[in-house]
Formats: C-alpha cells, structure tokens, sequence
C-alpha cells in the first residue's frame, strides 16, 4: 500500500503512524496540510474547505490546509474544543537533500500545556493535571505550563476530589487506561496514558534527575507516596508533547489540604466565586475584585480566592502589605507602572521552552525597566513593609541591558523574515546587511553607467523573483547593445539583458540576504539560550511583581468600597458589624443595607425567618463571603470583622434536578445535605437555605428539624439555618447556642416593603401572598388566596385550642386510674380524629373521669 503513494505522502503517513489519537498539522511550504480523517475533521471543525490530493486504495485523498502564519488562530479553536496537535516542521532547507524535504515533530500542542499568548485566558491558569488512583488514596499532581509552578497533594475521600477538580478546573487531566475514573470525569478533556507512565520508581528517577537531587524528601515527598506516580506521569507527558528542556518547571509543593479553608464544589457555585449561571464574570466574587494590572496578578488574585488559607501569620503579612499600600498611599502610582509590564510569567516560561517571539523578548525587557521603577518607589517609602518588598524584588539591570542592545524596539511578530536583532548588536550581521542596504545604490550607479556607456538614456535595471536582476531597453534601441551584454528575456516591447557583472552583483546580494536571515536566528536561538541560568530568579521576579499587582488591586478595593481589614484569631466565631455583599451592593441602584453578624460558642446557630426576597439568602451569601475574603488575606466590606479558624464553608442554598443523573430536587438537596452533616465539624461555617421545601409540609418539616437539631448537637457548626417552617423557632427554646433572628419588612394595603435588616426575634408572618403580588399574579388569584389563608389560620386556630384541651385532659392528674379508663385513654389517637371528634371524646373522658372519682 506504502508503494501506491508519492514519496512525500509515505513520510506522511510513517510520522502520523505515531501520533494516531491526534492531527497531525504537516508542514508544507508557507501552509500546514491535514490529509485523510484529519483533514475532514479539521474542515468540519475549522469551517475551512476541503480538497483533495493524488489518491490512496483508487480514492482521492481528503486534504485540508491553513496558512503557516495564521496557524495560532486555528489552533485556539481545536484546543478550547479539547483537541491536540502534533506540529511537524521542515526542519531542513528545500533541495538540500534527496527526496522530500525532512520534517519531524517538533511539538504537540494540548489543551493542558499550550504556552502561546493567543491560545490562553490571560487571567486564569490553564493546568495539566494527573490522577493517580490507590486503595482509598487519591493523588493529584498538577502544574501550569505558564508559570512553572508545580504542585502534588493526597486525597481521602471522593467528594474532597471532586472540590479539588471543581477549584483547579484543569484544562486535561491525565489518568491511567486502567483507572475506573473515565466515566465520573467524561465533563473534562481526559487523556488516558499507559499504565507504566504512573509506575513509582521510574517517577522517582524522573524526578531526582529533573531536579538534580538524590532524594525528594526536601519537597515532602518519600519514598513510596502516592503522589510520586501522579508527579511521574505528568512529567513523562510533558517530556513527549513539548520534546524541550523542562527547567522552567519549579520543584514540586506539596499541599497539605488542612492547612486550607475547604470549600466543597456545590458551595463553590452557590457562593458565586469564580462562576455566574448566566457565566459573567463580572457577577462573580472573581470578576468583580478582579481589576489587576497585569494578567499574573489576576491569576494569582483568583488563586487565593479559590483556595483561602487558615495560616493566620501568612494572611497577616498579606493584609500587611494592603495596609501599607494604603498607608503610603503607594497603590495607585505603582498600578501605573504595573500596566506595562504584561504578562512576564509566561514570557519567561516561553523563553524557557523556546518558543518565545520577540516580542516576548521587548515585553520582557520592558517589564525589568518597570520593575526597576517599582523598586525605586517602594524604597522611597517610609514603610518597612514596603522597602523589605523593593529589597527582595531584583530587577537584572544586566538582563535589561542586554535585551535593549540585542532586540530591536518594536521587532516584527515572528523571527521567519528577520529584522528582530538590533542594529550595532553584532558586526557580522551588520556587514550581511550592509549589502543588501547598499545594493539601491549600486544599481542605481550601475544604471547611470551603463545609460553613459551605451548611450541609451531609456535603459533601466530592475528585478523580479524569476530572473533576478536585469538591464531593460526598448527593442528600438536593440542596435545599441554592448556585445557583452547576455539576453536574459524578450518581451513585446523591450529585451532584457544580464552581464558578467550584475550576475556577480545579484549571487552576492541574493546570497548575503539568505546568509544575513539564517545568522540573525542563528544569533536569536543564542539569545534564547542565553537566559537559560536567569530562568529562576526571572521567575521570582515575576511572582513577587503579582503579589505587589495583587496587593494593589486589593488596596484600590478597600478604599473605594469602604473596606476593613480583619481581625483573625484562632477562636471559633465570627463577628461582623455593618457587613455588606460585595458584588450585590456594587450592581444595586440603591444603597445596600449592611447588617451585623454575632456567631460563637453561645450562638452557634441563627435561625433566620422572614419573607421570601426579604435578604435572607444574600445575608448569609455575605457572611461566608466575608469570611472567605478575610482567609485569602483581603480586606472585607464591614465596619468590623473579626473572623476565627474556620476549616470548611458548607452551603445548601438554591436547587435544581440533576436530570443527567435522574435525581429530583429533592433529591438533590438531601445529598448536598447528607455531605454537610457527615463532613461538617466545630469550626466550620454552614448555610442552610429552605431545608425540606421539596417533599411534602410534614415530611419537609421533619426532616428540616432534625437537621437542624443535628447541626446544633452533633456538628456543633456555626450555622446560618433560614427557614419559612416557624415550627423551627422553637429550637431556641430547646437547644443551647440557638437564638432566632428575622429579616424585616412591612405591609401596607397588601403590598409589602423589605427593609432587608436583620432583627433579634422570629418573624410574625412569611407574607407570601404579596411576595406573589409582587410577581405579577392576577388580583382574582391572590384574593382567592387571600381568602383561602384566612380560613386555614382559623381552622388551624380552633384545632389547636380544641388540641391542647385533649393534651390537657391526658396530662391531668388523676387519683384513680379504673383499668376501662386507662384503655380507653392509651387507644385514642389524636391525629385520628377530626376537632369535633377530639372534642367529643374530651367530654367523654371528663364525665368517665368525674364518675370514677
């Protein structure tokens, strides 16, 4: 079959061999070509058209190409559809050998390893992360490709992986072929590897060569741990898609996951902090706080809010910092100059991994003149805070230097036609130039000679691609032509000519045009190489000029908003005065009613009633969120916060069918609630929303107080319990550390009006009907219900007086107890009975109890 195809359709087909579970973007002159299924996928995915090409088996052969230059637009579209590419390039000149033109692979672009600026969301990490699955273990070792930053950590239960995955949100993961996760990950890019790439030993090796150590126990990691076959195969990945030298990857961190405040994946949504249903970023936590200078800031802002911390040292130096940013007033002038510096974490990671344009060398070059700025104002300043920073920041004059002298000031995009390498940086490229710059003049010289020499004042020297450099003269002057002079083409109206001369001329520009372009990337592969021993302490730069973006961005907040810092201590409470939502009260045309919150070992539990859009939901939305925001080291929207160790933030607010896995509301609820009642503990933060609202008034009411009495006896959690069931106010009364507050509001002529404060006490009413007015209900229906509610609370009424004279006859004391009376007594059920059947049998029981006595 090998023999029916042209030779370079047989090296096609030899390199995809290798690369069968993805396309392969073959590269022929100025196009990248996709044939067979690879071109009909491409075409169908890419809205690009699709041709064909010779023939294979008598068929002709689907083919489908894009232009080499606009590759990266192309691959954007593949990559976000969870695709990868192999990328196989000429790697040597046309004509330099015999047969087709020699191409490799030079790299395979995945959704969890692509580094180019067009390919990536500038604001968040895209992740490649690795699972690795044994007994009840479960490892995870994950890394951004951007950055280098390179993490491990172990699991023990399920739903902790899957809070894991739902922060992360990794662009692949990788597991084994063997591993039973497939089908629980199938909503992620998943890329099955073999077996052996998870194997423990060679992980180790890997890991120790990479890092140049003899043993891993300095990163936390022995011998033996689950994560070195997660750490393992990553790595062994990466080697295989990016065929580079891998120092810009940083050792690995082990994470130890109580050292973090956890918040499970369904609280994560329902808190809003890094994703809207209506997917705008802005009404996220994220979004909103997010107003970074520089693309590393921002990730490194949503870092911390998606993972908080329980450190109080760390997260005091990081309010320290705000503190002082504000203090001095430093904030403003240093965003200022963080806006030009771009994104230097992944253009130091690009450079690493030689992939870098130039433009990435500018922007560089650019960000160390920046940071040299920046260091010279925060050594201005009066704070220690802020000259310990401008003294650990190191700004490579030397570097800077030589990028300023090396690149050009606004070089071309890419190095293909040259012209990036500065003017004066190197004399042989100089001279290479030299050539070709003067050769205008030359010909021009020539021309006037040649015009002297044959007295043809119309002959013109000119060139094209085909023939190169010719001498043109009109036939009419065709007698005039010096012997020497060599017909090179004829046309209609004009012949034109070459000499011994002007050949010697062209070979020599044509020839140092070629040999200026190949030095100058000659010259630019060099460069690259060059930053090879900065790689590190250009990193380290990079992530403490994200901390200053970070900390700036935050200091804007709190000024502009009214922030606090917070007070954290190690007890288990929370104190918040005047505490507000930060997205709400930001998109609210009115001015957004603050409200305080007292929760400790004496209120562990606010039962919270109150009208439906009366805040209740918003209220304890704003509570953990306050709290969130204190344990990533921000300031918080409140007069005053003091937040405790707090270990998890469980919510069960809001519901919906999970119809993929047939589960009904209901169902769904009591799932969200069996995990907060297994996991939750002393120190941990619970919203509950409308506990038993989707089964039945008796059953919803049941089970809602048996939550409840759980969370208060058992868990001992701090929690925000909201309910309409009023039954459950009565907790306060029978448990410790449970106290009722209500959200308020008022009625006036049946329309109702939220004042959205909190207030000690139950709430009288749930004032549905006129929440229902409010949506648009018809006046007949609501009168209807009006009139219906009316007679319920009087039925209701009369059962319940009719009821405690029952229980008051059952619990009268009696001298004399004749055996028909007790019988009597222990059959009647009152649940049985209508309040006229109750009442009768009450007069019964009292002219049988006045006989016997």
């Amino acid at each position: 079959m090998t023999q029916q195809h042209t030779p370079m359709m047989q090296q096609f087909l030899k390199i995809k061999a290798d690369y069968q579970d993805m396309l392969l973007f073959y590269r022929m002159g100025d196009f990248y070509e996709l044939f067979f299924e690879d071109a009909k996928q491409a075409a169908r995915l890419l809205d690009i058209t699709l041709t064909q090409r010779g023939q294979s088996a008598g068929k002709p052969i689907p083919m489908a190409g894009i232009p080499y230059h606009a590759a990266d637009n192309y691959l954007a579209k593949l990559v976000k559809q969870g695709l990868s590419v192999a990328i196989c390039e000429q790697v040597e000149a046309p004509g330099s050998g015999k047969g087709p033109v020699k191409r490799e692979v030079v790299r395979i672009i995945t959704p969890g390893t692509i580094t180019e600026e067009a390919l990536l969301d500038a604001r968040n990490d895209n992740l490649l992360l690795a699972i690795f699955a044994e007994k009840n273990v479960w490892a995870l070792a994950y890394l951004s490709m951007g950055s280098g930053d390179f993490y491990v950590q172990r699991i023990n239960d399920y739903t902790t992986l899957l809070a894991q995955l739902s922060r992360l949100k990794p662009s692949e993961i990788l597991v084994s072929e063997s591993s039973q996760l497939v089908e629980d990950l199938s909503d992620y890019t998943l890329q099955q590897r073999p077996p052996w790439d998870f194997d423990a030993d060679s992980a180790f090796d890997l890991l120790t060569r990479l890092y140049k150590v003899h043993d891993l126990g300095g990163f936390g990691i022995e011998t033996g741990d689950a994560v070195l076959p997660a750490a393992g195969a990553l790595l062994q990945y990466i080697m295989h898609t990016q065929k580079v030298d891998l120092q810009h990857l940083k050792p690995p961190r082990l994470e130890q996951l109580h050292d973090y405040l956890h918040i499970d994946a369904q609280s994560r949504k329902n808190l809003e902090i890094d994703h809207h249903p209506d997917n705008k970023d802005q009404l996220t936590l994220c979004g909103f706080l997010d107003h970074c200078s520089t693309p590393m800031g921002s990730r490194l802002l949503r870092a911390r809010l998606k993972q908080p911390l329980r450190d109080n040292k760390t997260l005091n130096q990081r309010l320290d910092l705000i503190e002082a940013f504000i203090n001095q007033a430093e904030y403003e002038s240093c965003q200022s100059h963080l806006k030009s510096i771009g994104d230097m974490q992944r253009m130091v990671s690009r450079i690493s991994l030689k992939t870098a344009r130039p433009r990435d060398l500018t922007g560089l070059k650019e960000a160390l003149f920046c940071a040299r700025d920046i260091q010279q104002q925060l050594n201005a300043s009066e704070h220690s805070v802020l000259t310990n920073l401008a003294r650990s920041l190191k700004i490579h004059k030397d570097i800077a230097e030589h990028l300023q002298k090396a690149v050009k000031d606004n070089p071309p995009v890419v190095i293909r036609d040259g012209g990036v390498i500065a003017d004066g940086f190197d004399p042989q490229l100089d001279e290479l130039r030299t050539i070709s710059s003067d050769a205008g003049q030359y010909l021009l010289d020539f021309e006037s000679k040649a015009q002297e020499n044959t007295g043809i004042k119309a002959l013109k020297v000119g060139y094209n691609r085909v023939h190169g450099y010719y001498i043109e003269v009109s036939k009419q002057h065709s007698e005039k032509v010096p012997d020497h002079y060599i017909r090179r083409q004829t046309l209609k109206a004009v012949e034109r000519y070459t000499t011994p001369e002007l050949k010697e001329f062209e070979q020599k520009v044509l020839s140092s045009k070629e040999k200026a372009l190949a030095y100058e990337k000659q010259l630019y592969a060099e460069l690259l190489d060059y930053f090879s021993p900065f790689i590190s302490d250009l990193q380290e730069t990079a992530e403490i000029l994200s901390e200053i973006d970070a900390a700036c961005n935050l200091a804007s907040h709190a000024v502009l908003h009214h922030y606090c810092r917070p007070e954290l201590n190690e007890d288990i409470n929370i104190e918040i005065v005047q505490g507000r939502h930060p997205v709400v009260e930001y998109h609210l045309d009115n001015p957004f009613e603050a409200n305080d919150l007292a929760m400790d070992n004496k209120r562990r539990m606010h039962m919270i009633t109150g009208p439906n859009m009366g805040g209740k939901s918003t209220y304890m939305r704003q509570s953990a969120l306050i709290v969130l925001l204190a344990k990533a080291g921000s300031f918080v929207p409140a007069q005053k916060a003091v937040i405790g160790d707090i270990d998890r933030i469980f919510t069960r607010i809001g519901a919906g069918d999970d119809l993929s896995r047939g589960r009904s509301t209901f169902m769904v609820e009591m799932s969200e609630t069996a995990t907060i009642l297994h996991q939750a503990t002393r120190n941990s933060l619970v919203l509950m929303d409308e506990i038993g609202r989707g089964t039945s008034t008796y059953d919803g009411l049941s089970l809602a107080y048996a939550c409840a009495n759980h969370l208060a006896k058992e868990n001992c959690a701090l929690c925000l319990f909201a309910t309409h069931y009023f039954e459950l106010t009565e907790l306060a009364h029978e448990l410790n550390g449970v106290i009722n507050v209500h959200l308020t509001a008022i009625e006036h002529d049946n329309r109702i009006v939220f004042l959205h404060k909190v207030k000690k006490g139950a709430a009288s009413k749930s004032y549905g009907i006129q929440v229902a007015a409010l949506a648009g209900l018809p006046e007949k229906t609501l009168q209807q219900a009006r009139h219906y509610l009316k007679h319920l609370e009087q039925s209701e009424h009369t059962q319940s007086k009719q009821m405690s004279l029952f229980d008051a006859a059952q619990q009268a004391p009696i001298k004399t107890e004749p055996p028909a009376y007790e019988a009597y007594l222990r059959q009647l059920n009152p649940d049985e009975l209508s309040p006229r059947q109750a009442l009768e049998k009450l007069y019964e029981i009292r002219a049988m109890v006045n006989k016997t006595t």
